[in-house]
């Protein structure tokens, strides 16, 4: 038998929309991401222009644009950077205290999560998730004067490992001391803001899959191993690259309201030896600086990414 042919009128088939009218339906959703948006595009687009101080010898009355270009095919500052005689240690520094709050912090917030996922007691849960994440609103400049007075030689707590018999711990003037607090008070500090991440992942992973575990004889160990962490792996694998990009970023507020000359040799970092450039007028270099991290954490996020994508075969990764 012959088939027939379905003709369909165009007045029966949807109408393209116009550019206007989406952006009339979409406007309360535009004007919600018009704040960020500016902010982003002058906080963050907009300073890039500046980075061009790094391959000039700046002259605040000539700007930016009509200072003459430095020496070495503009890599002069760049030169002087990389042989001073700080360079060396503070960058040592920073990418030891970074690799510590990565060690520490990576883990943390999705333990945190997992555990939350387990709690049935809503009000505890919610309790202790807005406990955990209180600390995340108080800055550094709050944080690090109670730390200051909770944890000197005279403070509560070496009174109280006096209590059990302990000798006290110089915290502010032992470099191992130190970076113990730093690590761990950092972990503390961005604990439960971290975890937010993982804890809305986690809200859309399927009961059905534990409930069929669970009828399989699955203990909560497999039922975490085999049904939670692969379906939020890929949150975990795109935070992880994200937050690669601050692998030069040993948190600059933390450690400046919390060192000391004592501990120098183990707490100065990039961004602190920047604000010292920056303080002896030597913007060049500090801009030096300032190029030198964004191009690492450039690097370090595309080449994670990249590994990522060929170990999983392309099923993870944000490119």
């Amino acid at each position: 038998m012959k088939k027939s042919a379905v003709i369909v009128s165009d007045a029966y088939l949807p109408k393209k929309k116009t550019l206007a009218t989406r952006l009339k339906t979409n406007l309360p959703l535009l004007l919600m991401i018009l704040p960020g948006f500016l902010a982003l595009l002058f906080f963050h687009y907009k300073p890039i222009y500046g980075l061009l101080i790094a391959f000039k010898n700046y002259k605040f009355k000539l700007g930016v644009f009509g200072s003459p270009w430095a020496a070495n095919n503009g890599m002069e500052h760049f030169i002087r950077l990389f042989g001073g005689n700080e360079f060396a240690g503070v960058l040592g520094n920073t990418l030891w205290i970074s690799l510590l709050r990565m060690v520490f912090g990576w883990p943390s917030p999705i333990i945190l999560a997992l555990l939350l996922n387990e709690i049935r007691c809503g009000w505890f849960k919610k309790l202790t998730q807005t406990l955990t994440y209180i600390p995340h609103f108080f800055s550094w400049v709050v944080l690090a004067g109670i730390f200051r007075m909770m944890f000197s030689s005279v403070g509560p707590v070496n009174s109280l490992l006096g209590v059990f018999g302990f000798e006290p711990i110089p915290f502010y003037s032992n470099n191992t001391a130190f970076l113990v607090l730093l690590i761990s008070t950092a972990v503390w500090q961005a604990l439960g803001s971290s975890a937010v991440v993982y804890i809305a992942a986690l809200s859309g992973v399927d009961e059905s899959l534990y409930e069929a575990a669970y009828i399989d004889g699955a203990s909560k160990w497999k039922q975490v191993l085999h049904i939670t962490l692969p379906s939020i792996m890929g949150t975990i694998t795109t935070v992880t690259i994200m937050n690669l990009a601050n692998v030069l970023n040993a948190g600059f507020d933390q450690v400046y309201n919390m060192y000391n000359y004592s501990v120098y040799d183990v707490s100065d970092i990039l961004d602190t030896y920047s604000l010292r450039l920056l303080a002896d007028g030597r913007y060049e270099i500090g801009a030096a600086l300032s190029f030198f991290k964004s191009f690492v954490g450039m690097i370090f996020v595309l080449g994670s990414n990249w590994f990522i994508k060929k170990i999983s075969k392309d099923e993870y990764g944000i490119l």
